[in-house]
């Protein structure tokens, strides 16, 4: 799965430029129960310059994203 960009949210005006940017996951609602239920979280970034992942991620930030999701 890939995230989304939130490319249609204003990040500069005449006075700032947000260096802050959101992606969003659209995740199924099997895949929400799984994470909420305490499965396995991977994540990671695929880019020509950068390659990471953390494999899983650790539990307390399992635990805070599955709190997020509704």
């Amino acid at each position: 799965m890939y995230a989304i960009a939130d490319e249609d949210l204003e990040r500069e005006n005449e006075e700032k430029t947000s260096s802050v940017h959101f992606l969003r996951f659209e995740l199924t609602s099997a895949m929400a129960a799984a994470v909420k239920s305490g499965a396995a979280v991977s994540l990671g970034v695929d880019h020509e310059h950068y390659r990471h992942a953390v494999q899983p991620l650790p539990a307390t930030v399992r635990d805070s994203l599955a709190g997020d999701l509704s």
